[in-house]
Formats: structure tokens, sequence, C-alpha cells
């Protein structure tokens, strides 16, 4: 089966294309990356605008013309927090689905956590045993643990680098220290409120980072070059970013950008990604993390791969075109389901982990 995954995210709608077959790994067709920059076009009541959402429709467009160019078979559309929860969702998803056909679907963060769990599960592998995952998006903080290939806890809280830069950072220039050690004290007063879901969890014997966020800050720490490959060791180290903080603080977003491995994209808001980084780092006890180079997608794609080993589809036929109106019959696409996840609502409780 030829698989398209298609993730709207809060800085770039992003489409992987693999070929999936029972009992081996996902093979890369090809992929598309498109900037959306909703994080930044988001006002602080949480709608986005006009243009972004016209650049949401332009992307859709343009990921559905290449699956059905290269043959996608089934087509995964979704948008994670930066639509999810935006005050203006309806009209973003409909919008969309007027412009192109497709109907954005959407997760829970509990499930955003549970896939990336099992990608970097994918990806790491038994031998790494009791394993914690730490994932920063624009809009949520995802944590999962666990020793099998499905997480025991999947946790998400609002604490995204794009949202608490919008909500509780200046929108431009320096920040003040006084702001940072604010935003520091509210994050850390999150974490450990969610730590509650941790507390009777063995210690992980593998720490996992997953996201652009978490890839950009182990760079700007010292990480190997992305040219290096997906096979070079990277790890993100608590003490060096601690360091850095004051110093992404110091910066406006155009300087940030000049730093190794900070993206013009996400310059505005590599401070309060590394806020969040290094902040659950220190409540959870994690001196290094491992980045992960798959991550949602990629959990996606082995989630569905595990279905075709279980429930094989002998001649899969339909087209992408099941995902557009008008689309013939027989055809279809395959969407995640919305509602609540299945590891509960994510709310937040006091707790103490016994292994921080």
């Amino acid at each position: 089966m030829r698989l398209g995954v298609l993730d709207i995210g809060s800085q770039s709608a992003h489409l992987d294309i693999a070929d999936l077959t029972p009992g081996g790994p996902p093979e890369p067709v090809t992929s598309l990356k498109r900037p959306v920059r909703l994080a930044e076009s988001t006002d602080r009541q949480g709608v986005i605008e006009q243009e972004a959402i016209k650049r949401v429709v332009a992307a859709v467009t343009e990921a559905a013309a290449v699956a059905e160019a290269h043959g996608v078979d089934t087509m995964v559309p979704f948008a994670t927090s930066a639509i999810r929860d935006a005050a203006n969702r309806p009209t973003v998803l409909a919008e969309v689905e007027d412009a192109t056909g497709i109907r954005l679907t959407f997760m829970t963060g509990e499930e955003e956590a549970r896939l990336t769990f099992l990608a970097a599960r994918g990806w790491y592998g038994w031998s790494a045993g009791e394993m914690l995952l730490l994932d920063i998006g624009g809009g949520s903080l995802e944590l999962a643990c666990g020793s099998h290939a499905e997480p025991a806890v999947a946790l998400s809280v609002p604490l995204g680098a794009g949202r608490l830069t919008r909500h509780h950072l200046p929108e431009t220039g320096p920040v003040k220290k006084g702001d940072v050690k604010a935003l520091r004290q509210f994050v850390r007063s999150v974490i450990s409120e969610t730590a509650e879901g941790l507390r009777d969890q063995p210690e992980p014997r593998t720490r996992v980072g997953s996201s652009r966020t978490f890839a950009q800050l182990a760079r700007l720490t010292g990480a190997p070059k992305a040219k290096a490959g997906p096979y070079a060791e990277r790890v993100l180290d608590r003490h060096r970013l601690a360091a850095w903080v004051p110093r992404l603080a110091a910066r406006s977003a155009a300087e940030r950008a000049r730093l190794r491995g900070i993206s013009a994209a996400r310059a505005h808001q590599a401070l309060a990604g590394a806020v969040v980084a290094e902040a659950a780092m220190d409540v959870l006890g994690i001196e290094q993390l491992r980045i992960c180079p798959w991550a949602l997608r990629e959990g996606v794609l082995l989630d569905r791969l595990r279905e075709l080993e279980t429930h094989p589809i002998p001649n899969p036929s339909c087209e992408v075109a099941g995902a557009l109106a008008g689309a013939p019959t027989g055809a279809s696409v395959v969407a995640l389901p919305t509602g609540r996840g299945r590891y509960g609502s994510g709310r937040l409780h006091t707790a103490t982990i016994p292994w921080a």
C-alpha cells in the first residue's frame, strides 16, 4: 500500500508518501513541505488570519496533486493543535474543504503523544527499554512513557512554543529577564502538575526528544548538522541549553535566525521553545535527551502498517481522488479519529516524580 500522510502544523504543511509492506519498514517515496506560518498568524484570541488560511488551502491543494501524481492509495490528512485549538477552527476547516474537497481531521494531544511515542519506539527498538518521550510543538507539549510499542501513559499540555510566545512574550525585540523568569515559573508549574501521570511509572532507561524544536535546540548547543544524516547521534544537554536561554532572550528574532540550527521561520519562538525544553528536563530529572529523527508522521505510518499486518488489504486500489469532492464510487480516505484521546483528557494534577 502507498500511503500519504499530510500534517498541517503550526509552521508548515508536510506531506510524506511511503510504501507500506507488512514485515518491513515504511519505504519513503517522496515528501513535500510548504510554509503555512499559523503560529505567527494567530492573534491572542486564537483567531487564524485569512492570509494564513489561504496558505493552508494552497498547501493542501498542492499536496493532493503530488499524492495523486505518485499513485497514493490512501491519504491521511490531519491538523495539529494550531488548527485544533483555533477560535475559528470551523471556518478554517470549511474553507479548506470548500476549496480542495479535502476534509482535514484533527487528533487530540494525547493521540499525538501516542503516535509520536510509537515512532520513537520504531526508531530505537526494544533495546531502548522503558522510554520517556517529550515533543514540543507550536501549540502543545506531548509526553509519553512506557516499555511497549504503545505508551503506558500519553499526556498533552498547552505549552507549545508558538502559543507561549503569543501569550507570554513581547512580539518584537529582546526579552526582559523578568519576562523570562515569569514564563519559566509558569511552565515549571504546569509540568510539575502534569507529573501526576508519570508518578507510578518506572525510571526510564531512554529519554527522547522529538520535533523540530528539540532538533534545532540540539544543533544550537553543539549537535551534528542535518547533513550528517539521520543516524548521527544527537543529544540535547540540559546545562548547555540553560546557558543559551539568556542569550536567546537578549537577541531579536532576526538575530536568533543567524544562530546555528535556528531557522528564520522559528526564530521568533525559539526562546519559548528553549524555556519549555529546559524546564521540562529539569522538572523530570533529565540531564540529556536523545534526539529522534522520527516523529508524528512516522508514527501515523507505523500505526497504519500495524493495521495492515493485522488486517492485510489484498488489492488496495482507491486513489487520492477519494479525498476530493465528487470522488468516484469506491474511493476512500483514511482519517484519524477525532474526539477525546484514548489516554484521557490530559488535565493537570500535582505529583512528585520518584526518579527525578
